[in-house]
């Protein structure tokens, strides 16, 4: 045999047993406690992960040996390391992240999107249901500062502090902050039974019914204790600079133009800031310009702000919402 064509014939054999021999990676792992987190009890998160994706893998001193097809190797490295990342800020893993990890990353590799919202009720997950509200996930996910505008019924403040849980629960968040303009509507706060807390309550109120939505009992009482969770009156923004946060202000409607520039600036490294409000129910006194639509209006050309804008369409709540709607626009 001429033996040119004999060396190309061995390059060609050794090309085709590399290219068909099983793909290799390697997973590092810190420490024994890290390892034991991810693995799971028997095992169970990493056998979840495997069975997802049809990889081999082997855990042997501090390392998890993964062999398989290229593309899926790489895709259950992908999801380790997600899933690795909780570990490391939070200490813990549930068969809940793993579950959402493998669903997030299975998406994003057939170009599909899961606008399932994993907050701290177990196997309960929360998913916009209108185009409107995908757009307002969308818009959180890829921008620091929103702006949400609609009518009552739209998911605004319940959307955002699903958000603001689910990134909460993975440690991408340190803390949330909820927060409101007391606007006084007949009576003076001051006339008002109770210490500074008890008068505001009321107006915290709706917060705290959507916060019951998304977590037990236990887990508000416990994050509201340690300040994890903080809801409170606008007013006590002021002097703070909020890092590692997220931070919603609703009703936002009702702050002045003041009010808003003093809470924008508060926003610190590595927060998340969404703005909420109903510019068509602004009970500020009679010629007080809105801080909402001033914002609007001001911020609107600012790179990693967005604007979203809810309409009737989008109301989720009793199918007369959308009718009362409809008759006060008239």
């Amino acid at each position: 045999m001429n033996e040119k064509v004999k060396m190309r014939r061995q390059e060609a054999a050794k090309e085709y047993y590399q290219e068909s021999s099983p793909y290799q990676n390697t997973v590092v792992l810190e420490n024994d406690y890290e390892a034991s987190i991810l693995y799971g009890s028997h095992d169970r998160h990493l056998r979840l992960v495997r069975d997802a994706f049809q990889v081999q893998m082997v855990a042997r001193r501090g390392l998890l040996k993964l062999e398989g097809e290229k593309t899926q190797v790489d895709i259950t490295i992908e999801v380790l390391n997600k899933l690795l990342e909780i570990v490391r800020t939070t200490g813990r893993l549930d068969l809940e992240d793993v579950e959402q990890t493998i669903i997030d990353v299975k998406c994003e590799e057939q170009g599909d999107v899961d606008y399932s919202i994993n907050v701290f009720q177990k196997n309960a997950f929360i998913k916009p249901k209108t185009e409107g509200q995908v757009k307002y996930i969308e818009a959180i996910k890829k921008n620091d500062l929103v702006f949400c505008i609609g009518p009552a019924g739209t998911g605004k403040t319940y959307l955002a502090l699903a958000m603001a849980l689910s990134l909460l629960k993975i440690a991408r968040v340190k803390r949330i902050i909820l927060a409101r303009p007391a606007v006084e509507a007949g009576e003076k706060l001051g006339y008002l039974p109770g210490d500074i807390k008890a008068k505001v309550n009321p107006y915290l109120r709706p917060l705290y019914d959507a916060m019951a939505d998304m977590m037990d009992v236990g887990h508000v009482k416990k994050y509201l204790e340690s300040d994890i969770i903080e809801i409170l009156p606008l007013a006590y923004m002021r002097g703070r600079t909020l890092g590692d946060a997220f931070i919603i202000l609703d009703e936002a409607q009702n702050c002045t133009v003041k009010q808003m520039k003093t809470f924008l600036t508060r926003l610190g490294v590595r927060s998340k800031v969404v703005v909420t409000g109903d510019i068509t129910q602004v009970d500020l006194p009679s010629g007080e310009l809105s801080g909402l639509i001033d914002a609007q209006e001001r911020l609107i050309n600012i790179a990693n702000i967005a604007l979203v804008y809810l309409t009737k369409a989008d109301i989720i709540r009793h199918k007369l919402v959308q009718d009362i709607v409809d008759a006060y626009e008239v």
